[in-house]
């Protein structure tokens, strides 16, 4: 028996709003986002655009990491989005 793969996402809203959801779908959930059939946060403020992802182990996990992520804050949501550069210093020139 095959196990579904599970997701917490967020998405970044037209209004440029975050949204936290979760799916076993993502191409599927964020279609549904962007054609009115996702989320009622998410109905007026289309386009919405996936820009973070994270697999789980199963829909328990998901549940938790999803409240995870919404308690953060916005700047905290942005450092999870954008980890920090891992470019060694003595590369740049």
């Amino acid at each position: 028996m095959e196990t579904k793969k599970w997701h917490a996402y967020i998405i970044l809203c037209a209004d440029k709003t975050y949204y936290t959801g979760i799916t076993n779908n993502l191409i599927k959930r964020i279609r549904a986002h962007n054609t009115g059939k996702g989320a009622k946060y998410t109905r007026g403020r289309t386009p919405v655009k996936l820009i973070y992802s994270e697999k789980v182990e199963n829909e328990s996990r998901a549940r938790k990491r999803e409240f995870e992520i919404k308690t953060l804050t916005r700047k905290e949501k942005e450092k999870l989005i954008k980890p920090p550069s891992t470019q060694s210093p003595l590369s740049s020139s």
